[in-house]
């Protein structure tokens, strides 16, 4: 019961409308990253004002929540759109689903490197700075972020030898960074016929490493979804490996309590608010 209830906390993040899937999503051109049978798997991508693909951007890629499960791009369009009119490239990407494409979360992990790759392997085409393209997400998006940093292999035949599929920087909304048994911690913990593979293979925690890349986690402290321990100890652990990473936490905040529409957006304005900061701190974004 325990596992169900997570589950269905996780595919159903709340919003202030439901998210339309596929999105139409103004202001964007949409790209096709990924042909798999006769699945189109594709990004929004919001480009700043005056942008040329003579430029060199910074870029994000944004990921959404749904316990990869269900979910829409269109989740971080606000997001994507702040950060194009302050300079970035910014990208929201789809991704295999457990209920459109019948498929397990190694397969979200599989997509989510192959967008980054061929963001990375058309930064030229793109307009896109290919040494400064972050990665961010919510919930189960925020895992794919993180492991796409994170966790080896889950590559797809070829693709490998391109380019690297591993991000330069992490924004990270409540996201699931432990899949797998940490001792007296709490944690999200799903079967294998779920997976598709064994829990720790897709644990970003289980996999951190010296050199991460930097990093900012936004938390609630009241998410009974995913535990707000379970960032803490990947806090501790990435600062233990000399990362740099930041978990910026909200007392009595659930899961989902960033998104935009949500308690008239104060926590998605708090939460947008130091992500700039953030992104303006390592040089993707100039000061103002």
């Amino acid at each position: 019961m325990r596992l169900a209830l997570l589950l269905a906390a996780l595919a159903l993040p709340p919003f202030a409308q439901p998210l339309k899937y596929p999105p139409v999503l103004a202001g964007a051109r949409e790209e096709v990253y990924q042909r798999i049978g006769e699945v189109e798997l594709r990004l929004w991508i919001y480009n700043p004002a005056g942008h040329a693909a003579t430029d060199s951007r910074p870029a994000i890629v944004f990921y959404f929540g749904g316990g990869w499960a269900n979910g829409s791009p269109a989740q971080f369009e606000n997001q994507a759109k702040l950060l194009a009119a302050r300079g970035m490239v910014a990208i929201t990407a789809d991704y295999r689903v457990a209920s459109r494409h019948q498929v397990k979360v190694d397969s979200c992990v599989r997509d989510a490197k192959s967008a980054l790759r061929y963001v990375r392997l058309n930064a030229k085409r793109l307009g896109i700075d290919p040494n400064r393209i972050a990665a961010g997400g919510g919930s189960a998006g925020g895992h794919l972020a993180a492991a796409i940093a994170t966790v080896p292999g889950f590559e797809e035949a070829g693709e490998i030898e391109k380019a690297s599929s591993r991000p330069n920087a992490l924004v990270l909304f409540n996201p699931v960074l432990v899949l797998a048994a940490v001792p007296d911690v709490d944690s999200i913990r799903l079967a294998e016929d779920r997976l598709g593979v064994p829990a720790a293979a897709v644990s970003p925690f289980h996999h951190l490493q010296r050199g991460a890349p930097p990093t900012l986690i936004f938390h609630g402290e009241a998410d009974t979804t995913v535990p707000f321990r379970t960032a803490e100890i990947y806090r501790d652990k990435a600062v233990s490996l000399g990362a740099k990473c930041e978990l910026v936490s909200y007392p009595g905040q659930t899961h989902g309590f960033f998104n935009h529409g949500r308690a008239n957006n104060e926590y998605y304005d708090k939460t947008t608010r130091r992500m700039l900061e953030f992104l303006t701190g390592l040089g993707y974004l100039a000061a103002r």
